[in-house]
């Protein structure tokens, strides 16, 4: 039966309506995996040395730390992680029993990239640490222990999906107990080194995470199980109805009417919401490279597009697949192409606008640093707004808003075109300053990035009807492509 279900899984994906198109994109996806997986190793294979190399005791230090990898793996989880499953209805009317369809179904998260990664780490390093002479059978439990928790985090990630308030909780746990570390106020790892060292020293204490993993996936096979009828889902979560008038964007015309449907979006629905949250996240991007010295200067106009510009790249990407449930009606009504793309540009600069300000608490590192993020959103504004909006008519991936799940969207959203045209978001800008640098003026290279912004906004029309004409000539193919819902 399992050999049935996965025969029916390779016809689903070899059937997709984006398995012939972006075969060339699953490609170059392929090489990119291989790269990091080989990366991954090295870093594997390296920390032993290094860590040495430090003076520092190289399992110990790991132990340590591990109580935040862990932590950080499940926000990760929880914020992008989708779930597989299979399209159950039609199996439940087949004779199918229900524990091998809820058993295969959570037995596909095993294959997931969010598990197997870690292996690229651990199994390289436990090996290093056999060579250097640790024991053989402690390192075993030890590592036993560390794939239990990897899908004690796997499991937890299916039952916490839907819970939408648990990823902030976990992710404000994770801040706090680093920062109460970091200034030395409190530190949880003076509890938790002793339990991940003990998994190493202490024979049977690797039973402890794994009897949790079993426990959870019995928990989790129960829960599906009682759970899986036809009906089930099917029923709509009644809520208290509000209304939204808006009526002071009326003064717009039709630009008004889709920015008033696009601000109801976003309230209204999970997916959209997570947008926003991201979008609140980019702003803290600027830290990982601003007052680094170890980071090359010209990465700092690449930080200071991203600050500026979660908004555009978490939403402004996925412009029109927001609107997908609905488009086919959309197309036909007499809807201006131009109003559409007008409304999802204004909402792409206000975001950025807003973004800008409240990422004045960059000053904190100089006027100069501000001055990047200022420029970034020039640039944003002037270009990547554009392009984002370009990129649009080559996306055709319908959006369940109704899933929190896959802010980023997931593989179907990703084409050779699409592709092609991020190099102007981040290439252009970098190489515009990167010339600056060279002519050894930090300010020429912002100017120059700057300028390209200007630019842009001036011939805003021009580029405006050309986004328009290939958006009316990718009209009926992506019309066919959100018919596709599976």
């Amino acid at each position: 039966m399992i050999k049935k279900f996965i025969y029916l899984e390779w016809k689903a994906f070899t059937r997709s309506a984006s398995f012939g198109t972006n075969l060339a994109m699953k490609i170059l996806i392929g090489f990119v995996m291989v790269y990091f997986s080989i990366l991954f190793i090295g870093m594997g294979v390296g920390a032993f040395y290094i860590l040495r190399k430090a003076n520092l005791e190289p399992l110990v230090t790991i132990n340590k730390f591990l109580i935040y990898y862990f932590l950080f793996d499940l926000v990760i989880r929880l914020l992008m992680q989708a779930i597989p499953v299979l399209n159950i209805k039609p199996l439940l009317v087949l004779p199918f029993k229900k524990p091998t369809i809820v058993h295969f179904s959570l037995g596909k998260t095993a294959l997931s990239f969010f598990n197997w990664v870690h292996a690229l780490f651990f199994l390289p390093f436990s090996i290093v640490l056999v060579i250097e002479g640790y024991d053989i059978s402690g390192i075993i439990f030890w590592l036993l222990a560390i794939f239990s928790i990897v899908y004690i985090n796997n499991f937890l990630n299916i039952i916490l999906s839907n819970i939408d308030k648990l990823f902030f909780v976990f992710m404000l746990l994770a801040v706090v107990l680093g920062a109460a570390q970091y200034y030395n106020v409190f530190d949880i790892t003076i509890f938790t080194t002793p339990f991940f060292q003990g998994l190493y020293e202490i024979k049977g204490l690797f039973l402890i995470p794994l009897l949790v993993l079993v426990g959870l996936y019995l928990f989790t096979f129960k829960y599906f199980k009682n759970n899986l009828f036809l009906d089930a889902g099917l029923s709509k979560k009644e809520d208290i109805a509000t209304t939204e008038n808006l009526s002071w964007l009326n003064q717009f015309g039709v630009l008004g009417t889709f920015l008033k449907n696009d601000i109801k979006l976003i309230r209204r629905n999970k997916r959209s919401k997570t947008t926003i949250l991201m979008s609140f996240l980019f702003l803290f991007y600027g830290l990982l490279f601003f007052g680094n010295t170890h980071q090359p200067e010209v990465m700092q106009i690449f930080a200071g597009i991203f600050v500026s510009g979660g908004f555009l790249f978490v939403f402004g990407q996925f412009v029109p697949s927001w609107d997908s449930s609905y488009y086919q009606l959309m197309m036909t009504q007499n809807i201006p192409y131009r109003g559409y793309i007008t409304s999802k540009w204004w909402l792409i600069v206000i975001a950025t606008f807003i973004s800008t300000i409240l990422a004045s608490f960059y000053l904190f590192y100089g006027w100069e640093i501000y001055l990047t993020i200022v420029v970034g959103a020039i640039y944003n504004i002037g270009v990547n707004s554009h392009v984002v909006l370009l990129g649009g008519a080559f996306t055709k991936t319908p959006i369940d808003l109704s899933s929190a799940s896959g802010a980023f969207g997931d593989k179907k959203a990703f084409n050779l075109s699409a592709m092609l045209l991020t190099l102007p978001k981040i290439l252009l800008p970098l190489a515009l300053y990167g010339l600056g640098l060279y002519l050894g003026n930090k300010t020429i290279g912002l100017a120059l990035v700057a300028a390209a912004g200007v630019l842009g906004f001036i011939f805003k029309d021009k580029v405006f009807s050309l986004i328009e004409k290939r958006y009316k000539i990718e009209k009926y193919s992506t019309i066919s492509a959100y018919k596709q819902k599976n």
